[in-house]
């Protein structure tokens, strides 16, 4: 399916939810459209009374509660509409989530993704709080009065009705131009978003480059094209209210003429009638107006489409199969003829590999970058699914196993762990929130944490910035391992734990990961030589595939 097609189905399927979601709404919005035409009657009928020098009581006694009913029914109809626009955010929002966690390692950037799922979700909003219920009503609206001046009069009737035919006409006109306006508009606000994200993120790197004017004319390039694109869509969007504008003034001058002079001059047979019918006249064109304001809604709905459905998809889940006994016979992990290509144009990433890691043993991946290395991890996490081969897990395939029991067997080191902007504490509570402070105390204790931590200002409770700021990269990956002491795993995948770091930090470092691999099953994969003298087999990996084994000694 390409991308264009997977936006479409999105927005097929979007509107059909938003039409059925949208029924409370619309039978709100038709009642106080009948409550109009009471209205409006009531009012026609106390005009020409005074018209006669009497006062009408009873209808004016009517217009109040008629209007005080149909304001009623008009916030219900609003409050209706935005609870299913809240609805409906949630719901995308939790889909794009889940698909975007469910294969974080997608491709996907991460501008991008921001983008979908802010502001692209947000763009649905109106789509289900507005658009549906506006669209049904601005058929039903408009036929209904119209229905009414027809029995009033039916050559105002007539009138209405021709006028109310030149309105679609009209929208349809300048909507085949918005929705590709809009779709622009919304592709220049993403990118804009993405490029400003990244940007502060490689900020040091572009002041030390010496590229920051650079950087900002082109950031300022990309909001001038979003200028031009949103003022296109206004442009449109004037248009198609022009249209609308256009048909209500006819439709008024031409009625005005027909009953103006007569009713002025006192010669008209039925004024509470020509009265009623000029009256619904801005009745029979309300439900149009309210189409061509949604219709804008429906618009960035689909621009943003596109975005959305550019998410990975969800996976599939997989019959749940339990590894029975996982913690007291430990861990077996076996590689099978596995096979994991990123792009049918170049080299797969694994290409049949075969390897077995027994239950309590390590395994040290060696291999130049690019070989490999990071592929069979992100297999093992789930990250990457093989094209072909199977990965079991003391037997059973590990696609069967229910994301939980995955999830409680695998502790994980990277080489640049992400620490969250909070104290070093809750970093740590971060690989098992239920740990009470005595686990948690004795992880960071095993993990060294404590060593560095004595000299901050309030120990463990004192906060970090975003991504480890204010404490080194050393100290920042002894967070990470205390993560994994936390976790008790009984598999462990360490992916370059000691890059980045002095000799002496790398030492103190792999004395706490041998301590932390007691007992456990270890893959590591590693460039360092210290790494590599661990006890355990060495798989060399060349373009994915694998070198005969030798002892890691």
């Amino acid at each position: 399916m390409t991308p264009s097609d997977a936006a479409r189905s999105l927005l097929k399927a979007e509107t059909a939810r938003a039409r059925r979601g949208a029924r409370p709404a619309v039978l709100l919005g038709l009642g106080a459209l009948v409550l109009a035409v009471a209205q409006a009657g009531a009012a026609a009928l106390a005009l020409a009374a005074a018209l006669e020098g009497r006062l009408a009581g009873t209808a004016i006694a009517v217009f109040a509660v008629a209007a005080l009913l149909r304001a009623g029914l008009g916030i219900a109809s609003e409050l209706r509409g935005v609870d299913a626009g809240a609805a409906a955010r949630r719901r995308l929002r939790t889909e794009g989530m889940a698909r975007v966690l469910g294969t974080p390692a997608s491709g996907v950037a991460s501008g991008d993704l921001a983008a979908a799922l802010a502001d692209g979700v947000e763009a649905f909003d109106g789509l289900h709080a507005r658009w549906a219920a506006a669209v049904i009503q601005a058929v039903a609206g408009p036929v209904l009065i119209g229905a009414v001046v027809l029995a009033a009069d039916p050559w105002a009737g007539l009138v209405l009705l021709a006028a109310g035919l030149f309105v679609p006409a009209g929208m349809a006109v300048a909507g085949i131009g918005a929705g590709a306006a809009a779709r622009r508009q919304f592709r220049a606000m993403s990118r804009l978003q993405a490029r400003f994200l990244d940007r502060v993120r490689g900020l040091s790197t572009i002041v030390l480059a010496g590229r920051t004017d650079a950087e900002a004319a082109a950031l300022q390039a990309a909001a001038a094209e979003l200028g031009r694109r949103t003022l296109r869509v206004l442009r449109i969007a004037f248009l198609s209210s022009a249209a609308l504008d256009l048909a209500a003034v006819v439709a008024l001058t031409v009625l005005a003429m027909r009953y103006g002079g007569a009713l002025l001059t006192g010669t008209l047979a039925d004024p509470a009638a020509a009265i009623f019918v000029l009256l619904l006249v801005p009745e029979f064109f309300a439900p149009l107006r309210a189409f061509a304001a949604a219709y804008q809604d429906r618009m960035h709905a689909s621009g943003a489409a596109e975005a959305l459905s550019a998410l990975p998809p969800a996976p599939v889940p997989a019959p749940p199969q339990q590894v029975r006994a996982v913690t007291a016979r430990g861990v077996t992990i076996a590689f099978e003829n596995v096979r994991v290509s990123y792009d049918p144009a170049r080299p797969a990433a694994l290409d049949g590999l075969s390897f077995r890691v027994p239950a309590g043993q390590t395994l040290v991946l060696a291999g130049p970058s690019g070989a490999g290395k990071s592929t069979v991890f992100a297999v093992l996490l789930g990250f990457v699914t093989p094209h072909s081969g199977r990965v079991t897990v003391n037997g059973a395939p590990l696609d069967a196993l229910v994301p939980e029991a995955r999830r409680r067997l695998i502790g994980w080191v990277g080489q640049r762990p992400h620490l969250f902007a909070a104290t070093i504490r809750e970093n740590i509570r971060f690989a098992r929130p239920d740990a009470s402070d005595a686990e948690l105390e004795e992880a960071a204790k095993a993990a060294r944490v404590t060593d560095f931590a004595a000299h901050l200002p309030l120990g463990l409770d004192t906060k970090v910035g975003e991504g480890g700021y204010g404490i080194s990269g050393g100290e920042a990956q002894r967070v990470a391992v205390a993560r994994a002491f936390l976790r008790n795993a009984p598999l462990l995948l360490l992916d370059e734990p000691t890059a980045h770091l002095d000799p002496a930090t790398e030492a103190d470092l792999l004395d706490s990961l041998r301590r932390l691999a007691m007992g456990r099953t270890v893959i590591v994969a590693s460039h360092s030589t210290a790494a590599h003298a661990w006890a355990g087999v060495r798989l060399d990996l060349r373009d994915g595939r694998a070198a005969p084994a030798a002892s890691a000694a």
